[in-house]
């Protein structure tokens, strides 16, 4: 975990992000005749489904497998995937007596199946590779929340952000407390660092990040960063590098477009940086990843607390050797 407290390494490690494994010929063997929220709740195969890409690829790090929506449901607002694709919650919250019905106290005993996976994932990493969790952040959950369904316009939560503010509030401050329990569970679990991805960030108006998700964020990490690292990764939010900074957060992990050793440079020295491979280049070929990563890591090198990553997760159509390239090559890196 030196990365995220930004001593020099000889070589960056790399950690890819959630989801390494749905590529895998092993993963959909694991997931066949079963749904991806059964591969979620069931702590045998999550632990499974976590520890594929570790045994298939040496990863500095294992990232729990899981989904962010585990928060929601543990307050009472459920999910299932459509056959059609994306995500359907249980019912949308529109009104105060919506907000009311979630209750966040409950978090930790119904999200007791994560806290099992991870110590059956744990002793099989044989303190050799790290463990990490995840949540949502606040103002992602929300927005699937608010929409209902899979986010992408986030008109919803936009509209309610600026026209209930009250209402608003009181709902991210619930999602905030059940993110914080569902991180401390996990925390006690064994993880030795967690992430928090705030996958609607870029959806914000700069002007209002601060007001609909920075704020938020902050409050997660004071709660957790003195007892692990905590990484922010705030999807396409381009022009809020100084709140994202302010979040507190160890790490700032950065997509794919933006140029890394420009926003390295404007990121305080004490937060390291992880990023910012574009995904679909493991969908090509192994030398085109190779060669795009050397110069990845050739911007970065001298750069304290640098963590090698991708812009975001792993595509379902990646292939096997272009993952192997990219971990080769970060590997050979010196």
């Amino acid at each position: 975990m030196d990365a995220c407290r930004c001593k020099k390494v000889d070589r960056p490690p790399v950690w890819l992000m959630r989801q390494a494994g749905r590529a895998l010929p092993e993963y959909r063997a694991l997931k066949e005749g079963k749904t991806f929220v059964e591969l979620v709740r069931t702590p045998e195969l999550a632990a499974e489904a976590t520890l594929q890409p570790i045994t298939r690829f040496g990863f500095d790090a294992a990232i729990l497998f899981s989904d962010i929506l585990i928060v929601p449901e543990a307050m009472g607002q459920a999910y299932t995937f459509r056959e059609s694709g994306g995500v359907e919650m249980e019912f949308p919250i529109r009104t105060t007596e919506d907000v009311k019905r979630l209750d966040e106290s409950h978090v930790p005993e119904r999200l007791g199946y994560v806290a099992e996976a991870l110590k059956l994932i744990k002793p099989r990493l044989d303190g050799k590779t790290a463990l990490l969790g995840f949540a949502g952040s606040p103002w992602t959950l929300a927005n699937y929340m608010i929409e209902g369904t899979s986010a992408r316009e986030s008109t919803r939560a936009r509209g309610l952000l600026h026209e209930e503010p009250a209402l608003f509030g009181a709902l991210m401050e619930k999602i905030t407390r059940g993110v914080i329990d569902a991180l401390k569970l996990q925390i006690a679990a064994g993880v030795e660092a967690v992430q928090i991805f705030d996958s609607c960030g870029g959806l914000l108006a700069p002007s209002h990040f601060e007001q609909g998700s920075g704020r938020w964020m902050r409050s997660v990490v004071e709660a957790i960063r003195r007892e692990v690292p905590v990484i922010v990764f705030s999807k396409g939010t381009h022009g809020c590098w100084s709140p994202l900074a302010n979040t507190g957060a160890n790490v700032i992990g950065l997509d794919w477009t933006v140029d890394m050793p420009r926003v390295a440079s404007i990121l305080p020295k004490y937060v390291a940086v992880q990023g910012n491979l574009d995904p679909i280049l493991l969908t090509t070929r192994p030398e085109i990843v190779a060669a795009e990563t050397l110069r990845l890591l050739r911007s970065m090198q001298g750069r304290p607390g640098y963590i090698f990553n991708l812009g975001h997760g792993v595509p379902p159509t990646a292939k096997t050797e272009c993952i192997q390239a990219l971990v080769d090559t970060v590997k050979a890196f010196v």
